[in-house]
Parts: structure tokens; sequence; C-alpha cells
């Protein structure tokens, strides 16, 4: 399998864990805050990684980046989270090379997503990219890389109807509370916590239920008023939490806190009330449940509810998966330019090399010698036999590693990777 790297140093490599294989409480040992990304990426700098990526979010927590070997990676992950080797053997995924790019582009396209056509992630995938940039961590694979699979995210949305109808946790989210809530209008509402997935699930909300039975509570008020200014909401402070709880009937927890937030300490009940943790790690306590009316519904589940919505999307995974082999295979096709061109350019030099030198000796023994003709004929021979050689690393089923390997031994040459 060919290396895709422009040093020959070191392989290409995704690796991480997903909703596929490790369940709320795994992924949130693994979960990264923006304050431990940060880390990592100063340690991988540090460590002489030459680029990484890394994202973490409530389905997946991944890194795409070079190295000698994946453990360098898995390290990096597992000193900066509150997982172990031994649960990421457990779970994990590893790609190298071509499957490394494969994987890349389902995830980024929303093919690889909890929810099929979800495209927050490549939002999460920028971000990522841009922090490591800002971090020197990015070479010009990486960013070629992110902006084919930004391409074919975009392609996607635009020209399928992979992400059409609504579909998504917070939206699956307030179909179990509707379903499952009796006059549901007419019951009170707490949303703790404001982020991404407690915005898009209190918009849902307001569409279904009156705006006064919802109460927004957030670590950080502000945030909070933003939102309820703009959904005519009210907001209490994040020190009444205990007091709102007894009040409501339904709890959506969605803070982006490491630890629960929630547990039965804080409960004290005089009806039941229907808790959905939508946070990654879990914000909500499983020692809830140990309380008489307590129902707890994790994110898991909800992602679990299908629709006619999901269906319809997934009759459109093969147009997508079009979309994506055509601009994978541009990325490729400039991947092997890009590793080829340094031994073509040392291999016309050498060529040019030899023809200076021949030329001169040819000028010194032959009474007018057109040196000008000759020139020229040289030129375009050299260039004939350059264009030979790059047009058969080009072809699909060429080993480039290895007909690299031999140009420089035969011609006696050594590429410059710039």
């Amino acid at each position: 399998m060919e290396n895709f790297n422009m040093s020959r140093n070191s392989t290409f490599y995704a690796l991480g864990l997903s909703y596929k294989k490790a369940d709320a409480t795994i992924r949130g040992k693994f979960s990264l805050d923006a304050k431990a990304q940060s880390i990592l990426l100063m340690q991988a700098e540090a460590e002489g990684i030459e680029s990484l990526i890394v994202t973490s979010t409530c389905n997946r927590t991944e890194i795409y980046g070079f190295a000698n070997h994946p453990y360098e990676l898995i390290k990096l992950l597992c000193e900066n989270s509150n997982g172990s080797v031994e649960e990421f053997q457990e779970v994990a995924y590893i790609y190298k090379n071509q499957e490394a790019i494969n994987h890349m582009f389902r995830v980024g396209t929303g093919l690889d997503s909890q929810i099929l056509g979800d495209f927050e992630i490549i939002s999460q995938i920028k971000n990522a990219f841009n922090q490591s940039k800002s971090n020197g961590l990015i070479n010009t694979f990486m960013e070629r890389l992110v902006n084919s699979v930004i391409q074919a995210s975009k392609k996607i949305k635009t020209d399928t109807e992979i992400s059409s109808g609504a579909t998504s946790v917070s939206f699956a989210s307030v179909q179990y509370i509707i379903k499952n809530v009796e006059d549901i209008a007419n019951k009170n509402i707490l949303l703790f916590g404001t982020g991404k997935i407690g915005r898009n699930t209190c918009e849902n909300l307001v569409k279904h239920t009156k705006h006064e039975q919802i109460i927004l509570i957030n670590r950080t008020k502000d945030k909070a008023e933003k939102l309820a200014e703009k959904l005519d909401l009210v907001v209490k402070d994040y020190s009444d939490l205990e007091v709102e709880i007894q009040k409501a009937d339904v709890l959506v927890v969605a803070t982006g806190a490491q630890n629960p937030t929630v547990d039965k300490a804080i409960l004290n009940l005089k009806k039941p009330l229907l808790i959905l943790d939508l946070s990654i790690p879990k914000n909500v306590h499983e020692n809830v449940t140990e309380i008489e009316g307590v129902t707890l519904i994790h994110m898991d589940y909800l992602s679990q509810l299908t629709d006619e919505t999901l269906e319809k999307r997934k009759t459109h995974i093969p147009a997508a998966e079009v979309i994506i082999e055509e601009i994978k295979d541009e990325f490729n096709t400039w991947t092997k330019g890009r590793k080829f061109a340094p031994t073509i350019n040392a291999l016309k030099a050498k060529l040019n090399d030899i023809k200076n030198s021949e030329l001169d000796f040819q000028s010194r023994k032959i009474a007018d010698f057109n040196e000008e003709q000759a020139e020229i004929i040289s030129n375009r021979i050299i260039h004939k036999i350059t264009t030979h050689f790059a047009n058969h690393l080009k072809e699909e089923n060429t080993m480039v590693d290895e007909c690299i390997e031999m140009i420089e031994k035969i011609f006696k040459i050594e590429a410059v990777v710039k």
C-alpha cells in the first residue's frame, strides 16, 4: 500500500472511537474539551508530529495525522483524556493511508454520522483544522485533504437530498417528549444548557409547546438570555436549578460539563419527572433512576429512533458516494503528482547535467557544431523522456514508491521534497 506523505518517513492515520462500538460512557472518557484539545496539539508539536487534527463530538473522538506508528497518536489521546489504552483497544478503529482518507470523506460528508446526513461534523473538522493550523500542525497534504472533504460535503448537501427533512438528536428528543408526555403544551419544561444541541432542542420545543412553559438555565447566564430573547422565553439563574427542577415535568440537560451536573441529591421531587440527557460525557448521574417517578433517557437511545425521513435519506447514499469518489479521485491524483514531482524534477536536472556535459564535449570536438540547434533537440528529448516517466507514475496500477526508488537508484539522484 502506498504511503500518503510528503517525506516518506511517516504514515497517514485516522484513529478514534465512535457511537458504533463505544457507548456513551466510554465516549465520555475519551471526550476532549477545548482545553484538552489545545494541550494535545501543543504536545503533538513538541513531540515532532508533522501534521495532525483532532475532533471530539458527542458521537466520536478522532485524530487524523502523520506518525511512524499509530501508538504515537493513541498516546496523545489517552494522555489528554480519561480513557486508557486498554479501553481504546477494545472499541477503537485505526485506518492508514487510503483507508484513512476514505474514512475522513465518509465522516465529513455525514455518511458515518449517528443520524445519516447530519452535517454538523464538517463544522467540527473545519474548527479542528483552523486550530491545528494556528499551532503549525498543518502540512500541504492535510490542507488539501480537508479542503477536498469540505468540497464533497458542500456538493452532497447541494446536489442530493440526504439531509432533507427534520431528523437530528434534538428533533428526536422533541418527538420523544411529544409522544410520551400527555398534554405537553401545558407541562413545565426546563432546559439546562444552551449549547448547539440545547439551542436546537429549544427551538423545536417552542414550535410544539407554549412559550411560558419553558425555562432556560445556563452556567453562563448571558448565553441563555440571548436565546431567550430570540424565542421569547424565561431565564433563571444557575443557583435556581434545584428549585426549578422541582417545578419541571420535563428536564432536558445539554451541558458541556465533563462530570455529571444533575444527580439524585438535587432532586427533591413531588411529581414524576422525565429527564433527557443530551450530553457527552453524560451529565445526568444514573442514580437519579433510584428515585420513584424519574425516567432517564439518553441521547444514544434517541439516536436510534428512525422514521420515514431517515429511510428517505438512505435512498440518496449512492448519489453521495458517487460525488465522494469523484472528489477523492481528484485528491488522489494530486497526491500522486505531489509525491513523484520531486523525483521527476531531479531526473530532469540529472538529464540536463548529462546534456550540458555532452554538448560541451561535442562543441570542442566538432567543427562548426550548432550548439543552439543541439540544445533545442536535446531539451525536447529530455521533455519526452520525463513525460513518459511521469505518465507511468500517474497510472492507477503503478506502485509509485517502488518506481520512485528504482528511478532514483538507476539515475543516482535524490529528490528534494519542499
